[in-house]
């Protein structure tokens, strides 16, 4: 049995992403805070937060689960969990991991993505 090379991995992940980018947007809309609090909060939804586990076990956002982007084929596999027609959101640091990691839901057949691109870090600012 081949074991492929982590790069190998890294780079077919990335490649999927990039050839279907003409085809991206519109299962992708952009929220803000006050959109998050008013429809995510204390609702039954996919809440992803696509931050490595230590950062999502340092604070997040309640009712987040943790699907660390970083290790592609572990996300790609946790995405199997997800019911493709319900709304997924999305959120990261600042907004660049959840930029790509909404690319990927799209690609894999998503609907309804929405990416908070304020992010953990707007979240807990005041």
């Amino acid at each position: 049995m081949r074991v492929v090379p982590k790069l190998a991995l890294y780079l077919l992940f990335f490649m999927g992403v990039v050839s279907c980018q003409s085809q991206q947007g519109n299962a992708i809309k952009r929220i803000d805070k006050q959109t998050l609090k008013e429809d995510v909060i204390g609702k039954d939804v996919q809440l992803l937060d696509v931050r490595t586990p230590g950062e999502y076990k340092a604070g997040h956002i309640e009712g987040a689960v943790n699907f660390d982007l970083s290790k592609p084929s572990n996300f790609l596999k946790q995405l199997e969990e997800l019911d493709k027609d319900r709304p997924v959101y999305l959120y990261c640091l600042v907004g660049s991991r959840s930029d790509y990691a909404a690319k990927v839901l799209e690609e894999q057949g998503f609907t309804k993505i929405f990416d908070y691109s304020g992010g953990y870090a707007d979240w807990v600012r005041d």
